[in-house]
């Protein structure tokens, strides 16, 4: 009882000191001091409070107040700390959580420290917990009094130790302003703020003869370390022309360089600039670009109907490198092309900010559905163009960077008057429009779900006699609803029956009910008709003058989408026009302060900004802010994208992510010449390319002369000393197989083709919102299935297998950089595929029918794989295993089985919980042409394929060196 007493006792006495500013010390112990520059005190504060300030009050705010205070109506345990006297007087569990001058008497400290038998660890999460450091400052500033100064007390210590804390604890970054002040005034290592800082070209020795780049990271280079030599001629053009076009070189090409009697750098040059030239560049750059901004063409969820005009964004895209489109005028067209003019290609740029995952349907509130599509374009351009993954501050301020919450709201304040629709764009000169007869399939899909609906109709009329007859109700008014209905022409006779009765004010009950006497079966065709018809009005767009787009104007909120969306005439004076606010929490429901439109704060001293509040001009407005050459994020971000796209390492590590959490740059001078290089060159990708190919860095060989000295001096290879072999991407792969066996077409742009996929993922039922997606169908021909991997249809819910399995990312996500995975499942994908056995099937029949012996179809063999010719012990090898397995060959060969025409589907029906199934037609495998098969070609050819899928299977042909 006195030690209760004491404590209540000293309780009092500590409150009175905070309500009245005064800081109490549990301890006699000098008052600590600070001096200024001149060595005079500028004031005096107790320690306790001192520590306060500086570590405690930020510590209890990131730790702690997330569950005991930032809901007023939810604490946990009823304990509030967001000031002294509710922790002096304790939640729940009646103890108060601090005994000043007692850190081991202090619950607080107890469980931070976790591990405690009667208190919970706090925080909860064990990734959460403190730091030692962490733990030693809590324990001293209750040792010393567990001072709580006011917030006047309080502002005036901070300003008192300002310069010396910057000194000590990092430096803090002028913003727009956090929820907090804390916040605020947080501090922030300088090194993590590199990106927010001017570019500065830096100084170059001009006496040295090393190129910019070389002399960049030669200064950078670790003591000793040697650098590799320069990579032979053969391995330098496979190196180049895959990281330029994704192909490999051939033969011709090999001959020419390797033979070429001119210099290395000059021979060189002239490659890099015939793939410069080549229109498989485009495609190529356009492989990374569409990684970043998450193409797919279908929308995702459990809506994952196709966005059928997608592909146009995908082919504007490869235009735009393959013109050298200025990396400005890139940005500006994606973000704001609609706002730039009435050209068409500006319209499809906008397609960017329709790339993420989004659906609404009528089971979803609208105002959410609008709320993610905010959330997500904010993001987006958050991670493309500026290096930062922006939702981090939706529901609080940044935790590690200077993004306060309001720069995130007003930053989507200027996509708030940002709609979607399929705008009208006309197809230009520039864009492929073959294939579009393909329509035909379409047609017949949807003249079965016409016909099926027009059954059910049938079957809805009989029904309703039988409704009329059961209830003795006379169908005289019902029968004339039906004649008039029928008059018109149309298949849905018994709806229109309905409503017109219905307009005329006749009660419900005296005529049928909707989907009257339908049986499970009956309600489930229905439904499988009417949700068909509705997404095939998306991808009959695939072949229409329409482009996947936004434009600017009120909202209007429907209720859900059955069909592509257009512009409407009123689109300036109809419908809300949205007032963006901060939503507490990343509630959509929780208005907190408005904001006006704007940008990332943090930048204000570097680049201007003046984005209007205006219904149009916004985004255009946000567009010039991020494609200022003063901008420092955005020419550090593509200049480190590109040399990614070259090295398969960044030089700072997170593309999407240039905070403080970050991966720093390894060479912040070069990532800088680098950035000022390309606003000189007028923002040129193509001439950032020449400048990094022309480097001896890329040229090096990944072989290093002294592996033990490059292990010791760079285990993380970052030094440039020597090149980093990368494994091709999944799409590299299957194109190059397509390249070598003769089979690739080389078209570029164009509706979205379907290859051979193996059939239990071709025919996966894969349910979308109320019904069943399309099964995958083949292209008839092989021409029209071997393009290139680009043109792939890419939908979020059924992807490519072989892609898959060699790390393709998901469409969901931004990929700032490919994995790299190495599983059992690539071996079977490369060894047992029916795809690559046919790959290897039509390399075989080439080889043969180009040679006129087996030595020579060997050698061929070599040659379209590797480029190269074969060692003797490779010939010797490759034609007894020939023989051999020519020998154990069956005498007739397993044929491939055609895709089948239709599949069963089983699926239990909404209405009545009831299963229910229904054949599925497959139209687009009607005409179905297959690839080669082993019946088509002799038994020397069938075993020469084996040892053409040994070849795709090695190292070589799937790896760059």
């Amino acid at each position: 009882m006195p030690r209760l007493l004491q404590r209540a006792k000293f309780a009092i006495a500590l409150t009175l000191a905070y309500l009245v500013g005064i800081s109490v010390r549990a301890s006699d112990e000098p008052a600590a001091s600070v001096a200024s520059d001149d060595g005079k005190h500028i004031s005096q504060y107790g320690e306790s409070e001192v520590l306060f300030v500086r570590r405690i009050h930020t510590l209890l705010t990131e730790k702690c107040v997330g569950c005991h205070g930032a809901d007023e109506e939810w604490i946990e345990g009823m304990l509030d700390m967001r000031s002294l006297p509710p922790m002096l007087k304790g939640g729940d569990s009646g103890e108060a959580a601090i005994v000043p001058g007692k850190p081991e008497a202090s619950p607080i400290y107890l469980a931070a420290r976790r591990g405690h038998d009667f208190w919970s660890d706090m925080p909860p999460k064990e990734a959460e917990s403190l730091t030692e450091d962490q733990l030693s400052q809590l324990a001293r500033w209750i040792e010393t009094g567990a001072a709580w100064p006011d917030t006047n007390r309080y502002d005036a210590i901070r300003q008192a130790y300002d310069e010396s804390w910057s000194a000590e604890d990092g430096i803090v970054m002028v913003t727009s302003g956090g929820l907090s002040s804390d916040w605020t005034q947080r501090r922030y290592d300088p090194e993590g703020m590199w990106a927010y800082q001017q570019v500065v070209a830096p100084e170059i020795d001009e006496t040295s003869d090393d190129l910019a780049i070389d002399h960049l990271i030669k200064t950078a280079l670790p003591s000793g370390l040697p650098l590799a030599p320069r990579a032979d001629r053969a391995t330098l053009l496979r190196r180049a022309t895959f990281d330029l076009t994704g192909l490999p070189p051939t033969l011709e090409e090999h001959e020419a360089f390797v033979k070429d009697p001119r210099d290395d750098r000059t021979a060189f040059a002239d490659v890099v600039e015939r793939l410069l030239q080549s229109p498989h560049y485009g495609e190529r750059m356009a492989q990374h670009w569409l990684d970043v901004v998450r193409f797919a063409d279908s929308s995702g969820f459990a809506n994952d109907y196709e966005r059928g005009n997608a592909w146009r964004y995908r082919d504007y895209v490869v235009r735009s490198f393959n013109s050298d489109k200025p990396y400005d005028q890139f940005v500006r067209e994606q973000i704001a092309g609609d706002e730039m003019g009435n050209d068409p290609e500006s319209v499809v740029a906008t397609g960017f900010l329709r790339m993420g995952p989004w659906e609404l349907t009528s089971m979803e509130v609208a105002k959410i559905a609008r709320q993610r599509f905010l959330d997500d374009v904010t993001n987006s351009v958050g991670e493309t163009f500026l290096g930062h993954s922006l939702q981090c501050a939706r529901c609080h301020d940044h935790k590690f960077d200077p993004v306060p919450t309001r720069d995130y709201y007003s930053i989507q304040a200027v996509f708030a008057t940002t709609q979607l629709a399929e705008r009208r764009a006309d197809f230009s000169s520039a864009e492929n429009c073959n294939g579009f007869n393909e329509r035909e399939v379409l047609h017949q899909r949807r003249e079965h779900y016409e016909r099926t609906l027009t059954q059910i109709d049938q079957i809805l009329l009989e029904n309703a006699q039988q409704w009329f007859l059961e209830r003795d109700v006379s169908p005289e008014k019902w029968n004339e609803a039906v004649d008039a209905a029928l008059r018109q022409g149309k298949s849905s006779v018994f709806g229109l029956a309905r409503q017109a009765l219905r307009r005329q004010g006749i009660d419900e009950s005296q005529y049928p009910p909707k989907k009257v006497g339908l049986t499970t079966q009956q309600f489930g065709l229905e439904r499988v008709a009417r949700k068909g018809l509705q997404r095939l009005k998306w991808e009959f767009e695939r072949y229409e003058p329409y482009a996947l787009a936004v434009y600017s104007g009120r909202t209007n909120l429907p209720i859900s989408v059955h069909q592509p969306m257009r512009v409407p005439k009123d689109r300036l004076s109809d419908g809300e026009l949205e007032a963006t606010c901060i939503l507490t929490g990343g509630d959509s429901f929780a208005s907190g302060p408005a904001v006006q439109p704007g940008t990332l704060s943090v930048l204000d001293s570097i680049v201007s900004k003046d984005i209007p509040d205006t219904i149009q001009g916004r985004r255009i407005a946000l567009a010039n802010w991020i494609a200022d050459p003063a901008n420092p994020l955005t020419t550090r971000v593509i200049a480190n994208r590109i040399w990614q796209w070259h090295f398969g390492q960044a030089i700072a590590g997170n593309p999407n992510n240039f905070g403080s959490s970050g991966k720093r740059p390894t060479h912040p001078k070069l990532l800088d010449w680098l950035a000022t290089s390309l606003v000189e060159d007028g923002w040129s990708i193509k001439s950032m390319h020449r400048r990094i190919m022309a480097s001896d860095a890329y040229a090096r060989s990944s072989h290093h002369p002294n592996l033990e000295q490059l292990e010791e001096l760079d285990p993380l290879r970052t030094s440039m000393a020597v090149f980093n072999p990368r494994r091709l991407t999944g799409e590299e792969i299957r194109d190059a197989m397509l390249s070598a066996s003769g089979e690739l077409n080389p078209t570029l742009g164009g509706i979205p083709c379907r290859p051979v996929i193996h059939p239990e993922v071709a025919l996966q039922p894969r349910q979308v919102m109320g019904t069943f997606a399309a099964a995958w169908t083949h292209n008839p021909t092989p021409q029209q299935r071997n393009r290139r991997s680009l043109y792939v249809l890419r939908l979020r819910g059924l992807t490519h297998p072989m892609l898959e399995v060699f790390n393709m990312p998901s469409a969901d996500f931004s990929c700032e950089r490919r994995e790299l995975s190495t599983v059992t499942t690539q071996v079977f994908a490369l060894l047992n595929g029916q795809a690559i056995h046919q790959r290897a099937l039509a390399l075989a029949q080439r080889a043969a029918s180009e040679t006129n012996s087996d030595e020579a179809a060997i050698k061929r063999c070599f040659q379209l794989a590797f480029t190269r010719l074969p060692t003797a012990d490779e010939t010797r090898v490759c034609l007894d295993h020939w023989r051999t397995i020519q020998t154990n060959l069956p005498s007739v060969p397993v044929d491939h089985v055609m895709p089948p025409k239709d599949v069963r589907r089983e699926a239990v029906e909404e209405n009545t919980g009831e299963r229910f199934t229904f054949m599925e037609r497959l139209y687009g495998n009607d005409h179905f042409q297959p690839d080669l098969r082993p019946v088509d070609v002799t038994p020397r050819v069938r075993a020469l394929g084996d040892v053409c899928l040994a070849l795709f299977n090695a190292n070589e042909f799937v790896y760059v060196y």
